[in-house]
């Protein structure tokens, strides 16, 4: 799912492309894709683009006469900018924005939205007024903008581990599966780790760690799409720390990544860098093996060698 830096670079990208434009037509090629009935797209033909704005991981074009496109990427939806009139393609085609020069002038272009995979869960709001518009915001903190003692009240009103606490939007703004791997890396903290456990030391190291990783992300994946739209977003990238790398070598010990599997979702991290060397325990495996769950790095070494076998000579 797009997160605050990949979320912060598709609100400059279009702020570049389709800031004071007119929008001209909105063409929806998939019905589900709309999750209002009024006002209707053709409500928001001929007015002109007043500004682009995130709301945690949603973007907001803010159109005159206070009426918003609020797009919801959901996991798999993507954006991308094409010349003017261009199709809405037939297989993950969700939409198109035809966008033009206001006084006549030659063709902006369009934005096509797109979602990969049969699970259509991205969206598309069409709403009017900023009273309305403030019902998508979740009430989550902004990292890059938190002070520690706002942090301190967003992650003790409820007592979780810091992993849930970090991708619920009514905590934290912005951040998802991902970047809460990385920022938990970077911090030195277990995702198993109590909200209510922490100390001030680790507050502060959580706040600049989520700092650093969301402000230095977002740098370079301007670095990457420069003056055009971003067209690689995805969430692994192999210059992540521990998201995606189970079983790799983390950069900073050298130890394999471990992961644990819940739902749809995958937890990743070190146990040298953030748990002591503890294995956490994966559901799956852990009601498996019972009191079998290998505790530490060497227990879950010593097991797959007993999985293997002796070696054949």
């Amino acid at each position: 799912m797009p997160e605050y830096p990949d979320v912060t670079v598709y609100v400059e990208a279009l702020e570049r492309h389709i800031g004071g434009t007119r929008l001209d037509r909105v063409r929806i090629a998939h019905p589900f894709l709309l999750r209002t009935y009024a006002p209707a797209p053709a409500d928001a033909e001929g007015r002109t683009v007043e500004g682009v704005r995130r709301i945690g991981k949603q973007i907001v074009i803010a159109l005159s006469g206070e009426l918003f496109l609020v797009i919801h990427l959901m996991i798999a939806g993507r954006l991308r900018w094409e010349k003017s009139g261009a199709p809405v393609p037939r297989k993950l085609g969700l939409a198109g924005f035809d966008f033009s020069l206001p006084g006549g002038g030659a063709p902006a272009g369009t934005l096509i939205f797109t979602e990969a995979g049969t699970k259509k869960r991205a969206s598309l709001h069409i709403v009017s007024g900023e009273a309305s518009l403030r019902a998508f915001d979740r009430g989550g903190l902004e990292l890059d903008t938190a002070t520690l003692d706002g942090l301190r009240f967003a992650l003790t009103r409820e007592n979780h581990t810091l992993k849930r606490a970090l991708t619920d939007p009514r905590l934290v703004s912005g951040v998802g599966n991902g970047y809460s791997d990385e920022i938990l890396h970077a911090a030195r903290l277990s995702p198993f780790k109590q909200t209510r456990s922490l100390d001030d030391a680790e507050l502060a190291r959580l706040l600049e760690s989520a700092r650093t990783v969301l402000g230095e992300w977002a740098e370079r994946l301007r670095q990457e799409s420069g003056e055009g739209f971003p067209m690689k977003v995805t969430a692994f990238r192999k210059e992540m720390a521990v998201h995606g790398k189970f079983g790799k070598p983390c950069p900073a010990c050298g130890t394999p990544v471990q992961r644990i599997v819940y739902a749809e979702n995958e937890c990743n991290y070190c146990p040298t860098c953030q748990t002591g060397g503890k294995l956490l325990a994966d559901r799956a495996l852990s009601r498996l093996l019972k009191e079998d769950w290998p505790a530490t790095l060497a227990e879950l070494e010593e097991l797959k060698s007993s999985m293997r076998g002796p070696e054949s000579g």
